[in-house]
């Protein structure tokens, strides 16, 4: 079995995520039980814009860096959720890009394209206008272990400006994810992906996070 690398390609990934208000326990169990992990990974910061769609919940699009990443929802087993890359696009995009792989993936109308190439500022433009679509600002800490052979991380989120956080398992091999979630006691809550997380917290979905407290 190939031992899964923090920030490295493997074959997909199943993963377990949860997003609520108090991991304080599940996050400390992480770091007491976290084999040692490159340096790079302690604590890491991104700002990211996710696309949202009404109509679609198996595409899971982000822009970061300018750079635009689609992944598409493939199978769940045993409760966990495995995707795979769909596309990878940078700004400038191509209106044949847009036209043949991103809109298709979001699901909805195609909107009047009258350029050959669009910056983000013009695409997250062309989002915010579409009444399906919803372009949605997050930023991310996340601080990273390494439980059982999987990768972990405990994140704080904002999201549009609201602060959830997240706790997650991932790796190639189920059973080494569903011991991890075992240990640190993840396994008591329901597995919510960023899509679903976002949705929740924008209206779009009326179901509350894993745990909601003050």
């Amino acid at each position: 079995m190939a031992q899964m690398e923090i920030g490295k390609e493997s074959k997909p990934r199943f993963e377990f995520r949860t997003f609520g208000q108090n991991f304080d326990e599940e996050s400390f169990l992480l770091s007491r039980l976290s084999a040692p992990v490159p340096e790079k990974v302690w604590e890491r910061t991104s700002e990211e814009i996710y696309i949202l769609s009404k109509t679609n919940d198996v595409n899971n699009t982000k822009i970061r860096n300018g750079k635009m990443d689609i992944k598409t929802f493939v199978q769940v087993k045993e409760g966990l959720e495995q995707w795979n890359p769909l596309m990878k696009g940078e700004f400038p995009i191509s209106k044949e890009t847009l036209i043949n792989e991103v809109f298709p993936a979001f699901k909805v109308e195609m909107p009047e394209l009258t350029k050959e190439n669009y910056s983000l500022e013009e695409f997250i433009q062309m989002v915010k206008a579409h009444k399906d679509l919803a372009a949605v600002r997050v930023k991310k800490l996340r601080f990273g272990y390494m439980v059982n052979d999987t990768i972990c991380e405990f994140a704080e989120v904002l999201i549009n400006g609201a602060k959830v956080y997240s706790i997650n398992s991932e790796s190639t091999e189920i059973e080494d994810i569903l011991k991890t979630m075992e240990q640190t006691g993840m396994n008591q809550y329901e597995n919510i992906n960023y899509l679903q997380a976002i949705k929740r917290i924008i209206g779009w979905i009326d179901k509350p996070l894993a745990n909601e407290e003050f």
